[in-house]
């Protein structure tokens, strides 16, 4: 399909040539990216699973406020629909994940979210929980959960209200290849229980309904969960193909209809069936879930988020699931989302937060710091199993508007187990591992940098707090033990003069350092710079009078507030932010400036921040 020596452009341009051939599905690069991406998230699925009540949406948005990491992005998952359990066989084969063959009764919200436990008719119970939390926690974005099929055993048959589906009982027929690498009680439960289908003809119909009743509640968006099931329920339907494309046609159509900020998680959906179909669908869960209480879980999910973004990224903006910012390993996780470009959220139960934690990742307005591409793993890691060699280190690559970043994490000791059918730990105590990285990690920075740049870059390590001048072709060691990391922060060095030479980094104490940064211009002075007359011995200490004319004056737009921070060859003559004079710190042995930024009064602000050099 493609050749060259990038492998990132040849699965790029691959990808565009099957889009090219096919026609039923559109590039990444083609689609609206959804706003809530920018936004900080709670998911209720880890606080609450099923038992999730309205109650408790209010408890764990209040709960986030207080700690100044307010969530502007809410999804309210599984437990909210109106379901019934058909399964009262007690001598059936398959008890064990019966509740996975419940099923839809009705498209609104269940008894837990409806005021008093009763049904308002004029105010529903949804949307009086949608309007709270907009009004009362300036939450921006309202998700909620549905599975492709309605619920996980689908529609139940002639339910009151829905007899216009035409909804019968299909039984998914898995293939070989599925059932020998991982049995799933899902499946199981499903084939004895059987799924109520939606007739294909008319599961835009129920879409609809179901997402204009959403909407009219002030819902802006749905997480579509369990899409690969209907892969296995094209029998007597033309075929798992035809159906799948069916169900996705219609799910599109009515997500466009009632979500106009295109509003869809694509979630369980890693079927080509269904990615050779997704037109619109921008954003599409890269893994298997977030598993707070299984150890062996951790590291190998960031590795697969990595690997799997590599494809999917392609198609849809990855998102690597939320995660617990109480946990042990919430700094691993949350370093992990910081250079994946995905969404951050959490799952948090109120009250179980680590704000400190929390505070990297999320600014006082509730935006994020999100990368600009999706994280994948750099060329030298393509080939390498970071999760079971014992001497791999993964490296995960991404950019921002005027700087690249780098996450590096030690993911050994645990993996698939091709005979127990499970992620567990193969290795207790596996090894320190060290690898390095270098400015070429960032895959597309020289694009960034512009023409005329030399390949010397500044590099800030997150953790270390050390800043790295890096002539072009060197390396910077990295040594890591178990759920260790560290992020690198890549940023061009510019040339202004002989003597002066600039890069921007960004804020220090936040994990995307370079995402604060949006805006780097560089104006040049009329005047030549007046030389500091003395001896040369090296770069540094090359220092030109502080007392001279400005040589030049760098422009930043900056989002963000705290500690902020930028290389510079010289000490700088002054520094404004917000076109306010402030009090700045030097380094010379370094080269790293630092000042402060306040907090902005507008969301999303952009700090107009000048040093004159």
């Amino acid at each position: 399909m493609h050749a060259g020596t990038n492998p990132f452009e040849v699965i790029n341009q691959a990808v565009k040539a099957v889009e090219k051939y096919m026609q039923t599905f559109l590039h990444r690069e083609k689609k609206k990216l959804p706003y809530f991406l920018d936004w900080f998230g709670w998911c209720t699925w880890d606080a609450f699973y099923t038992d999730v009540t309205a109650e408790g949406v209010e408890e764990g948005l209040k709960s986030l406020s207080e700690g100044g990491t307010p969530s502007r992005f809410l999804i309210i998952d599984d437990g909210w629909q109106q379901i019934g359990n058909e399964v009262k066989d007690t001598d059936c084969v398959v008890q064990e994940g019966a509740q996975f063959a419940s099923r839809l009764t009705g498209i609104k919200e269940n008894a837990k979210f409806q005021k008093n436990g009763k049904n308002n008719d004029q105010v529903p119970g949804l949307k009086h929980v949608v309007d709270e939390a907009k009004k009362h926690h300036n939450v921006k974005y309202v998700y909620v959960w549905h599975a492709l099929a309605g619920y996980w055993g689908g529609v139940k048959p002639a339910a009151a209200g829905m007899e216009h589906y035409d909804t019968a009982l299909a039984y998914p027929v898995q293939s070989p290849g599925v059932l020998g690498n991982q049995p799933d009680i899902v499946m199981d439960s499903l084939a004895v229980h059987g799924l109520g289908l939606v007739h294909p003809k008319k599961v835009f119909n129920f879409y609809n309904e179901l997402h204009a009743y959403l909407a009219s509640c002030g819902v802006d968006g749905v997480k579509v969960d369990v899409q690969n099931i209907i892969e296995t329920l094209g029998a007597g339907h033309g075929g798992r193909v035809f159906l799948t494309r069916a169900y996705n046609q219609a799910l599109e159509a009515s997500i466009a209809r009632n979500f106009p900020d295109n509003g869809c998680i694509a979630c369980m959906c890693h079927n080509t069936d269904g990615i050779y179909s997704a037109k619109q669908t921008a954003v599409v869960r890269a893994s298997d879930d977030f598993y707070p209480h299984d150890p062996a879980s951790h590291t190998i999910h960031i590795s697969s988020v990595a690997y799997n973004t590599l494809f999917l990224g392609e198609f849809m903006q990855p998102d690597w699931d939320m995660f617990h910012s109480l946990h042990p390993a919430a700094d691993y996780h949350s370093a992990a989302r910081s250079v994946g470009g995905c969404a951050i959220y959490v799952s948090d139960k109120p009250g179980n937060h680590n704000f400190e934690l929390l505070k990297k990742l999320v600014l006082p307005d509730g935006s994020v710091l999100r990368a600009q591409l999706p994280g994948r793993p750099t060329r030298d890691c393509l080939f390498a199993d970071p999760a079971r060699d014992g001497t791999s280190l993964l490296k995960i690559w991404n950019v921002n508007k005027c700087t690249g970043v780098v996450g590096v994490f030690n993911c050994q000791g645990a993996g698939w187990c091709k005979v127990e059918k499970k992620t567990r730990i193969h290795d207790a105590s596996p090894g320190t591992l060290t690898g390095s990285v270098q400015t070429t990690d960032v895959d597309v920075l020289a694009q960034i940098a512009g023409s005329g740049w030399n390949g010397e870059s500044v590099v800030y390590a997150y953790r270390s707090g050390e800043v790295v001048r890096l002539p072009k072709g060197v390396s910077l060691p990295v040594t890591l033990k178990v759920l260790e990391y560290e992020l690198f922060h890549f940023s061009a060095l510019k040339e202004i003069t002989a003597n002066i030479a600039f890069a921007p980094i960004g804020l220090l104490d936040m994990f995307n350092t370079g995402g604060a940064v949006e805006q780097f211009e560089v104006h040049l002075a009329d005047k030549k710079p007046e030389l500091f007359d003395g001896k040369v011995t090296s770069e540094l200490s090359s220092s030109l009078s502080e007392n001279r004319s400005p040589t030049a004056t760098i422009a930043l737009k900056v989002r963000g507030c705290g500690r902020f921070g930028a290389y510079s060859s010289q000490r700088p003559l002054r520094c404004t932010v917000g076109n306010a004079e402030t009090d700045f710190n030097y380094d010379a042995a370094t080269g790293l400036l630092t000042l402060t930024i306040p907090v902005p009064e507008e969301e999303m602000y952009r700090w107009p921040i000048e040093i004159q050099v």
